[in-house]
């Protein structure tokens, strides 16, 4: 005899399925559905005897009279469930329930990633539109000094590094960028600085730390007009002193190393694999350019310089430098520098006016193009320098770890785009810190499910959404409704629920 039962699964939901019987001496189980509320198993029950009794005579709905034809079916609840249970379960998964233990917060920064607007937005029309219960604006507003409290963020952190699985010789990825500001007054924090859009509005200094594969372990703020060097190593010793790490690799580009950088970071007893800058071409490479004339670099060629350093215990390790060549490197910059000197012609034969341009020489009033300049990064294209102190290393390992820094210009860039995170329109430093607090867990929270689905956040959104969960009364029941899923959808839905077991 047929009959429905309830199983509780390690990921907090309840599956309801349909016991057949034995059929072939096997039993038979049909899958019903999977919710966390009471309401919505009762709902899945209803279901379940539906499809128990299907074909045994005329169900009973309890209604008052014929239905008149057409009439559509009055509609109770409806809600993005498919979406809204991933991204909780992702939630849940990184440990920022325990963390945060604050259900307000976790509803903003998962509506932050369904559709980035303002926090009255989010409460007023996102959370709505999803289908959840909330809290008031007013509660949110509240709650924001919570939020922006440096104890607060510092446990996400401790949640985001547990599932990380940071131990001794983790891979770090470190970098930094800046949010600016939609007013032209500036005060103590918001700065105008170096800016790479070359906006003038003001600005702070974000540093994002993360792990190899590019999940957000911590974020800090700086005033906008603090250097990019000078942001680092705070950074790092917070982050090693929070979680008792005591040996890793700091992986960086050599836009955020000064030569004072590298040597505080091996001061500190560091590992490190960092971009370095090439002002001419290195001896290594002149060397084997003078005993092969006629023999053209090789792609992924390499060279290697060894730089003893002593054996005191601040000096751990050897430097080594890796020189790469790559032609598809040396042909962009190439490029690139065609068309700066065809631009900087322009300029010298008067037909433009003088501009920025680092190939024009001046002399008084005399322009000219700087051939020799032109001629030692013509001679540069296509390399690139690693610096490291790593034990025993190899070419391979470490270009490989420094490759790994596009992954954290992912998370950068999916925080800037998918996530919103700029312009800031806050005025209030509490406010600020708050704002970042959220981002940073959104960005987690997107990481897992990219690295989670092998889709990009933004897909999985788009997609996720249109699959709504409608409650539909039918006479005096209510019976859950919901488009078939596509196949992919339903992969990328398995994949999370495996994960979260």
């Amino acid at each position: 005899m047929a009959s429905p039962r309830v199983l509780h699964r390690k990921n907090g939901t309840r599956q309801v399925q349909i016991v057949w019987g034995k059929v072939g001496g096997k039993r038979k189980v049909e899958y019903v559905g999977s919710g966390r509320s009471d309401e919505e198993i009762e709902l899945l029950l209803v279901e379940a005897r539906e499809r128990i009794n299907a074909g045994q005579g005329v169900l009973d709905l309890g209604l008052d009279g014929p239905r008149r034809a057409g009439e559509p079916l009055e509609e109770v609840a409806s809600q993005m469930a498919i979406l809204w249970d991933s991204l909780t379960t992702a939630f849940r998964v990184l440990g920022f329930d325990e963390a945060a233990g604050d259900g307000a917060f976790r509803d903003l920064v998962l509506a932050r990633i369904v559709e980035p607007t303002s926090k009255q937005a989010a409460v007023e029309r996102v959370l709505p539109e999803i289908g959840v219960p909330h809290v008031s604006y007013r509660t949110l507003k509240r709650r924001l000094r919570l939020y922006s409290a440096e104890g607060f963020r510092d446990g996400l952190a401790a949640a985001c590094a547990r599932a990380a699985r940071l131990g001794p010789a983790s891979l770090l990825l470190f970098d930094v960028t800046n949010l600016w500001f939609e007013t032209d007054k500036e005060d103590e924090f918001r700065v105008p600085g170096f800016s790479k859009e070359r906006r003038v509005e003001p600005l702070i200094q974000i540093g994002l730390l993360a792990d190899a594969s590019g999940m957000p372990l911590m974020i800090t703020a700086w005033e906008g007009n603090t250097a990019e060097t000078k942001t680092m190593i705070p950074t790092l010793k917070a982050f090693l002193a929070a979680h008792r790490l005591h040996d890793v690799v700091v992986v960086a580009d050599a836009g955020m190393i000064s030569e004072a950088n590298w040597k505080a970071i091996e001061a500190e007893g560091f590992s490190f694999i960092l971009g370095a800058k090439m002002p001419h071409l290195p001896y290594a490479v002149e060397k084997w350019r003078t005993d092969h004339p006629d023999e053209e670099y090789e792609d992924g060629q390499v060279w290697v310089a060894r730089e003893p350093v002593g054996t005191g215990k601040k000096n751990r390790a050897d430097h080594v430098t890796y020189y790469q060549f790559k032609r598809a490197r040396a042909a962009r910059t190439l490029r690139g520098i065609d068309k700066q000197i065809a631009k900087a012609q322009v300029q010298v034969d008067g037909h433009a006016a003088v501009k920025r341009n680092r190939f024009i020489k001046l002399d008084g009033a005399t322009k000219s193009i700087n051939r020799d300049l032109e001629a030692k990064t013509r001679a540069l294209a296509g390399f690139k320098a690693y610096l490291t102190n790593v034990p025993d290393p190899t070419p391979e390992a470490v270009i490989g770890a420094y490759q790994n820094l596009y992954k954290i210009e992912k998370t950068f860039r999916m925080a800037k785009s998918d996530l919103a995170v700029r312009p800031v329109y806050h005025r209030l430093r509490e406010s600020i810190d708050a704002h970042l607090t959220i981002v940073f867990a959104a960005m987690a929270v997107s990481h897992w499910i990219e690295t989670t689905t092998g889709w990009s956040i933004k897909r999985f959104v788009t997609t996720a959404r249109q699959y709504r969960t409608t409650w539909a009364k039918v006479g005096t029941q209510t019976l859950p409704i919901r488009k078939p899923l596509p196949d992919d959808l339903r992969q990328a839905l398995d994949k999370i629920d495996h994960a979260a077991r």
